[in-house]
C-alpha cells in the first residue's frame, strides 16, 4: 500500500529577512507565522497525512519553504540545487529526512540550478519552470532522473513569478489552475482552469475530495466548492507576504511503500 507522508519544516527567528522578488518586502509576525505553519500541519494531519520535521535551519531565512528542496516522482527524490546561493545550506537537512523516508535519491550537480517549486507533477507529465532559479542544465538533469522512470518532462517558461508552483497547481481531474495574469503561456496545459485571485492557484490535495488552499482565496474557494470539491482554507498570510504559498511549505511523498 502507499502512504501519504509530508517533510514539513517550522519557521526560524529570520523568516522576515529572506529573499523577496516579485514583491515589497513587508513586515513579518514571526509568532504569528508560527501559529499558521501550525495550524497548516494540522489541516495535513487531519487528513491523514503524516508528518516528518526536516531538521531546523535557523541561519536560512526561507527553510521554511521545504518544497524547493527537491522535485519527488514517484519514489525518486532529486535533490535541489537553488539557483539562489544563499538557499542551499538549506539542503542537508532535507537530504537526511528523504533518506529516512527510503526515497531513492538523486542530486542536481552545478552548473545545474533547480528549485522544487519549479516542479508540478500531473499525472505521468512533469511540468518543469524555466525562471530565475532553474536553467536549462537543471531541466537536462531532471529529465535524466525522471523519463526512465515513465515521466513526461515539459519545460515552461516563467518570467512574471518566482516559481512555477507561484502561478500554476492541479486538481485531482488533471486540470491544472492558475490565475492569468501570473501565467505566461496557458497553452502549454492540455486543460487549463483560469481563477479569479492569485492564490487561489495555489491547492495541495489532501486525498479524497478535499483541497487545501489559502484562507486569502474565498472566490476560488467557493468554485472547487461547485466542482464537487471540499475546500480546506488556511491562513498563511504571513508567509504571502514572502511570496509563499500552501504548497511550498511541504514536499508531499505518495509513494512510500509500507
Amino acid at each position: 500500500m502507499t502512504s501519504r507522508h509530508a517533510l514539513v519544516r517550522r519557521p526560524g527567528p529570520r523568516l522576515a529577512e529572506g529573499l523577496v522578488s516579485h514583491l515589497d518586502r513587508r513586515p513579518v509576525d514571526t509568532a504569528l507565522a508560527l501559529r499558521q505553519w501550525e495550524g497548516y500541519v494540522r489541516a495535513l494531519r487531519d487528513h491523514g497525512w503524516r508528518t516528518t520535521e526536516v531538521a531546523p535551519a535557523d541561519d536560512c531565512p526561507d527553510a521554511v519553504f521545504v518544497e524547493d528542496t527537491m522535485a519527488v516522482f514517484r519514489n525518486v527524490a532529486l535533490l535541489a540545487r537553488s539557483g539562489a546561493d544563499a538557499r542551499r545550506p538549506e539542503l542537508p537537512g532535507a537530504r537526511e529526512a528523504a533518506e529516512a523516508l527510503g526515497c531513492s535519491l538523486n542530486a542536481v550537480r552545478a552548473p545545474g540550478t533547480l528549485d522544487g517549486g519549479d516542479v508540478l507533477t500531473v499525472g505521468d507529465t512533469v511540468y518543469v519552470g524555466r525562471g530565475c532559479r532553474t536553467n536549462a542544465e537543471g531541466v537536462r538533469q531532471l529529465r535524466s532522473a525522471f523519463e526512465p522512470l515513465g515521466a513526461r518532462v515539459v519545460p515552461v517558461p516563467i518570467s512574471r513569478v518566482l516559481h512555477l508552483t507561484s502561478a500554476v497547481s492541479a486538481l485531482p481531474d488533471g486540470s491544472v489552475v492558475g490565475y492569468p495574469p501570473l501565467v505566461d503561456d496557458p497553452s502549454v496545459f492540455p486543460h487549463f482552469r483560469p481563477v479569479l485571485e492569485e492564490s487561489g492557484a495555489h491547492v495541495v490535495l489532501l486525498g479524497d475530495d478535499a483541497l487545501l488552499l489559502a484562507a486569502s482565496a474565498p472566490r476560488t474557494a467557493q468554485l472547487f466548492a461547485r466542482l464537487g470539491y471540499r475546500p480546506v482554507p488556511v491562513d498563511i498570510g504571513e508567509f504571502e507576504k514572502r511570496e509563499g504559498c500552501v504548497t511550498c511549505l511541504s514536499v508531499r511523498l505518495r509513494e512510500l511503500v509500507e
